[in-house]
């Protein structure tokens, strides 16, 4: 991810051929599947229903052109850009009902996050501080990875990592446990991140730092509750080495405990 659209430079004024790319990909993917889902039938119907058909060919080949160029007139006369990178920033707070030592000790196996993070192909935890990550593109069209390190560690309080300088994609996360009032279970506290980086490493991936991308990962974090509160989802799975054997599936929900 990188940071914002290109601008052109001062006094350059575009051309026709030069329409700024105002549309972001996933929309960009809609427009073209809706405008060959229209066209498909205005041919179809061609000779039966010419007027309709008519239509649904005009309205099929202005989504395809958005879709292929990148670029909507209407957008484009009322100032909006949905290409334009955001900052990622999720919070949220939950209470699980397990030992605040156990959840820590979850969240510290940081290759457990994408049994419950579907935007996460997966962690590889390298040592114990640094981690490679891969984040699935929009529509699954590939991914993108960086290395990431931990930064803070209090053993059964917080666990904070951070990608490492010059990562297409500066992504950073902190988790804060504590005892609930009662004593028998976890007050979690989460902070994700995903921003542009500084300059133009992650140019070519700005577009996935969206609302819709922001939906999807504040949607992950709430389904770490969910995640936890099953039963079985903290059973860990011992070799005779006594090494934690890796989580098997999401629905089989064997996690490492390390």
């Amino acid at each position: 991810m990188e940071t914002t659209a290109l601008q052109p430079a001062k006094g350059h004024k575009k051309t026709s051929d030069e329409a700024e790319i105002n549309i972001n990909w996933p929309e960009r993917y809609l427009s073209i599947t809706t405008g060959v889902k229209l066209s498909f039938s205005g041919l179809t119907h061609l000779f039966s229903k010419p007027f309709t058909s008519i239509l649904k060919l005009g309205a099929g080949g202005y989504l395809l052109n958005r879709g292929i160029t990148g670029h909507c007139a209407v957008y484009s006369s009322i100032g909006k850009n949905t290409q334009e990178p955001v900052n990622i920033n999720i919070k949220s707070t939950f209470t699980i009902d397990k030992p605040r030592q156990q959840v820590y000790n979850f969240w510290r196996k940081l290759d457990n996050l994408p049994l419950f993070m579907n935007h996460l192909e997966s962690v590889e935890v390298l040592d114990n501080e640094r981690s490679h990550w891969v984040l699935k593109l929009p529509t699954g069209v590939g991914t993108v990875s960086w290395d990431a390190t931990i930064v803070k560690d209090k053993p059964g309080e917080v666990i904070g990592w951070s990608s490492l300088p010059g990562s297409i994609i500066d992504n950073a996360g902190k988790v804060y446990f504590r005892d609930t009032p009662d004593g028998k279970g976890t007050l979690v506290d989460v902070v994700i991140t995903y921003q542009p980086p500084a300059g133009g490493v992650g140019a070519s991936v700005a577009h996935i730092l969206n609302p819709l991308f922001k939906n999807m990962v504040d949607n992950d974090v709430r389904n770490f509750k969910q995640y936890m509160d099953i039963d079985t989802a903290l059973k860990p799975v011992v070799s005779a080495n006594g090494k934690a054997h890796s989580p098997v599936s999401h629905k089989k929900v064997t996690a490492h405990l390390g």
